[in-house]
């Protein structure tokens, strides 16, 4: 869809009145994708407020800003105007400490992290160093709690962990993150493996089955489920229990306890996957996702839930 002077005008009128404006899929409480998810959970950390543009609720937007900022991906952050970038761009300004100059927000202060590995990991990192060169051994661990262990160039603002003989860097949004680890080396049958115990690292978005949430609902146990997706879909197609997030659904699921039992769902699983990990940041603490979506609910469970 070409870039038409009234949706330019729109989103020129987005970018230069908001001082931070963030064009994403779904929206900052209910991310609808995984970069999404990553870039809210940087600016959550630096800003109060901030202003989030649906593109899934307008086409017109969602192929428009790719041609208004000349970037092909969503989510794409402006600031006072201009074009910072996606993703990656954004986790790496934050990383290095530049996103919050950017933003006029004081630099958080992280210190080094306590991170400990064992000699058997030592010796793992040894030999794989052997074939990396110049780059150096990092621990990155994202807002999702996701640890990667790579090598990779070393950074401005790296932490840099000595221990048995071997370095490891760790870049400062994931320092807070890391404080704490535990990395061992385990053999295991068919080849070892890295094993990471993260002290920090919240309650994880459960799966659970179609077949597993009807048991639930036939016994009457406690639960409360929710569908993610706009009205235009909930009208193909629902599921009788679920509750809209917009409107009186939010304010249902704000009123819940913490700990209760939450299904989210959505098409095919994705979107609420995303959703759910955005409340377990959130802080709820027993959040489910529906696996396979309402698809997989009318393909297991009620055939009677049109497919669409």
């Amino acid at each position: 869809m070409p870039l038409t002077e009234t949706t330019k005008k729109q989103i020129a009128d987005l970018v230069t009145n908001k001082p931070v404006v963030l064009f994403m899929k779904g929206n900052r409480h209910f991310p609808q994708c995984g970069f999404s998810a990553q870039v809210v959970a940087i600016l959550d950390q630096l800003l109060p407020s901030y202003e989030t543009v649906n593109v899934l609720s307008d086409p017109a937007i969602r192929d428009g800003i790719k041609e208004y900022s000349s970037w092909p991906t969503i989510p794409q952050l402006y600031i006072r105007g201009e074009f910072v970038g996606g993703c990656d761009i954004v986790k790496e300004m934050h990383g290095s400490g530049e996103l919050a100059k950017k933003l006029g927000v004081e630099v958080p202060k992280v210190k080094a992290p306590k991170v400990t590995f064992t000699e058997a990991a030592a010796a793992a990192f040894k030999q794989a160093q052997a074939d990396a060169g110049d780059d150096k051994l990092r621990l990155s661990i994202n807002a999702q709690f996701e640890h990667e262990l790579f090598f990779d160039p070393p950074q401005a603002g790296d932490f840099v962990i000595e221990m048995h003989g071997i370095g490891m860097h760790i870049d400062r949004a994931s320092s807070a993150r890391a404080d704490g680890v535990t990395i061992d080396f385990v053999d295991q049958p068919g080849g070892g493996g890295f094993k990471i115990d993260n002290p920090n690292e919240p309650p994880r978005v459960k799966p659970i089955t179609p077949k597993q949430l009807k048991a639930i609902l036939d016994e009457g146990g406690a639960v409360e489920v929710f569908d993610v997706r706009p009205e235009a879909e909930r009208a193909l197609a629902k599921i009788d229990v679920a509750h809209s997030l917009e409107g009186e659904g939010r304010q249902r699921l704000a009123k819940l306890d913490k700990g209760a039992r939450i299904v989210l769902h959505c098409h095919h699983g994705m979107r609420s996957r995303a959703a759910a990990e955005q409340l377990v940041r959130d802080g709820y603490r027993n959040v489910h996702n529906l696996e396979g979506g309402i698809e997989a609910w009318s393909a297991q469970v009620d055939p009677n839930v049109p497919r669409y």
